[in-house]
């Protein structure tokens, strides 16, 4: 599903990756831990392709069979949009729209048909318990349910991997707890494939595979 080698990255003279190897399959989910400052969120942004490694000539990102180092930036949108799900620590939501309109922005972007993706869209809210929910604004909407619909939206376009960034961080114990066992549900029905960087220990002690970065290398 992913296969990284020798990934870098230089911020001017600080080198914040120093040549990251990882091979995730479908299917899993992987955190990755590290004090503030080891390059999680770096490695992450990368892995996401939302930012691009330094060039060196045995440098590889290969995500669900496509070399996306050879990608050029209209084709790596378009790949980003297809096929990788985010949610952040702040769900993004937009205030302007509903919890249903939230949701299809993506398969919008896609191109996708209106009716279909409102469907679908619809499904995916049922699916997470919001079905009463949809026509409700962000901000009539709880900090975990709005963090469901930012989940819902990840995953309109049936991505192959889901990117988290402190997805928990901004919520209540329960909600918090309820959003990690809602992951693995996700991952036990529709094999869907996480990568999360979390300070939270307990969910990163629950992943099938758990990474530790340190001063921008993963500890073997």
């Amino acid at each position: 599903m992913i296969k990284a080698q020798n990934i870098q990255k230089f911020y001017n003279d600080l080198q914040v990756l120093k040549g990251i190897d990882l091979e995730i399959n479908k299917g899993e989910i992987v955190s990755i831990v590290g004090s503030s400052g080891a390059g999680k969120t770096t490695l992450l942004q990368i892995l996401g392709t939302l930012d691009r490694p330094n060039s060196n000539q045995n440098a590889s990102l290969i995500i669900n069979n496509v070399d996306i180092l050879k990608l050029n930036d209209k084709e790596l949108s378009k790949f980003r949009n297809l096929n990788l799900g985010f949610i952040f620590q702040f769900h993004q939501l937009l205030p302007e729209f509903t919890a249903l309109e939230n949701v299809c922005i993506p398969a919008f972007i896609a191109g996708k048909d209106k009716k279909e993706t409102e469907s679908e869209a619809k499904k995916l809210l049922e699916y997470l318990g919001l079905s009463h929910r949809e026509k409700h604004f962000p901000s009539e909407l709880s900090g975990g349910e709005q963090q469901r619909v930012a989940v819902a939206r990840a995953l309109i376009n049936k991505p192959a991997v889901i990117y988290a960034d402190e997805p928990s961080g901004n919520l209540d114990t329960q909600s918090a707890e309820n959003l990690h066992q809602l992951f693995f549900k996700l991952r036990d029905e529709m094999n869907q494939t996480f990568v999360i960087v979390t300070h939270n220990l307990e969910l990163a002690n629950m992943a099938d595979k758990k990474l530790v970065m340190v001063d921008g290398n993963l500890q073997k």
